[in-house]
């Protein structure tokens, strides 16, 4: 892919979404600081992250809809908005529910941007839809190693400090979109019901990719937040550990998951890389934590094929238009997000649940068909008068 050949929205969209994606495993290295400083329990600790994804799932419904009406510049700029407000008010939170409900609205806003980022970023990228959705991936690798990185080091002053910095680095971010994002285009936008989405996974191949996405999300959010409370160290320790953890999914989206798709094919790598991700899991449920670290850090290298090869499948099987079929598949894969997030503290063996919901995946998308297609072009039409 040629990366210096995309357009200028393309940069300022996926700069935004590198910060917005932070924001996923920025609370990993300050979970055990949140819950030491406000008199958390672990349990409610991890809805920092249901919360974050419960209402980013139900609000993914609402995203086709929104950039139909008010069109994608407004709508992504309006989450970023949301996200600034919310980040900044955590950093002032006096109570653990305090800080649970501001995530909610984070989620609101990252639901609104991560969906119509997409779209925007397919629709105005060079080199087609899978160089587009590279560079998103690989904004979302870049994301998740940094936000580790940033939750550390200002995690080490204060657990308030990871949340004033995002504030602040996401303020940037919509200033930018807002000033350099093309306007929305004046022309008549197709009808998008808050349907849409939903009916959209009536595909039953698009179906069973955003289950199998979700699954494997499920399990991805167990290695996010259960492994600090597993391992019981430091701020800094804990973000070093995830940033070479997520440096590992940025740099397998993009140099790997292509490659192994075109050697193997991406039903087979899609199959293969989540049997691998479940042997990880089981893995990481021995008792050692040398293990775990090592087992985390090597996660992420099969993270970011799934991450990839999930996003590229979802995006390929759809007719219908892309912010639609976006909006259908996040809603599922976030979901198992979500789920994981909410019952992971409860669970005796959560590694072990998640490599038999791995195992589960893989079996779901044998059924798959092996060939995949690009989006058919009267979708990527009316995909594209959605973007603007």
């Amino acid at each position: 892919m040629n990366f210096k050949a995309q357009p200028k929205q393309v940069w300022i969209t996926a700069f935004a979404a590198v910060i917005a994606f932070m924001g996923i495993g920025l609370v990993d290295p300050i979970l055990l600081s949140i819950a030491e400083g406000l008199h958390a329990t672990p349990a409610q600790v991890t809805l920092l992250f249901s919360s974050y994804l419960g209402v980013q799932v139900v609000a993914m419904l609402f995203t086709g809809a929104a950039t139909a009406r008010f069109g994608a510049k407004r709508t992504l700029v309006g989450g970023l908005a949301l996200i600034v407000v919310a980040t900044l008010l955590c950093s002032a939170a006096g109570s653990i529910g305090q800080l649970v409900g501001l995530r909610a609205v984070w989620g609101l806003g990252n639901a609104f941007f991560i969906a119509t980022a997409l779209s925007v970023i397919v629709g105005a990228a060079s080199g087609g839809q899978k160089a587009a959705i590279l560079l998103y991936e690989a904004a979302l690798g870049l994301g998740l190693s940094v936000g580790p990185l940033l939750g550390a080091l200002l995690g080490s002053f204060s657990w308030r400090g990871p949340f004033l910095g995002t504030a602040i680095l996401m303020a940037a971010a919509l200033i930018l979109c807002a000033t350099f994002l093309a306007k929305d285009s004046h022309l008549e936008r197709p009808r998008i019901s808050l349907l849409d989405p939903l009916k959209a996974l009536r595909n039953p191949v698009l179906l069973r990719t955003s289950i199998g996405a979700a699954l494997y999300t499920a399990a991805f959010f167990t290695v996010l937040a259960w492994s600090p409370f597993v391992l019981r160290w430091g701020a800094v320790e804990i973000g070093l550990i995830f940033f070479g953890w997520g440096v590992c999914v940025a740099v397998s989206s993009v140099l790997l998951a292509p490659r192994l798709a075109d050697r193997v094919g991406e039903k087979s790598a899609i199959i293969g890389s989540v049997l691998a991700f479940a042997v990880l899991m089981l893995l990481m449920a021995v008792p050692s934590k040398p293990l775990l670290v090592v087992a985390v850090i090597v996660s992420g290298l099969v993270s970011g094929l799934l991450n990839t090869l999930f996003t590229g499948a979802a995006m390929s099987v759809s007719d219908a238009p892309r912010p639609v079929a976006s909006a259908g598949y996040n809603f599922l894969r976030w979901l198992g997000g979500a789920l994981a997030a909410t019952f992971v503290s409860h669970l005796a063996q959560p590694f072990v649940v998640a490599a038999v919901l791995c195992v589960v995946a893989a079996v779901l998308l044998t059924f798959n068909r092996t060939d995949t297609r690009d989006v058919p072009s009267e979708a990527v039409l009316a995909g594209e008068q959605l973007v603007g």
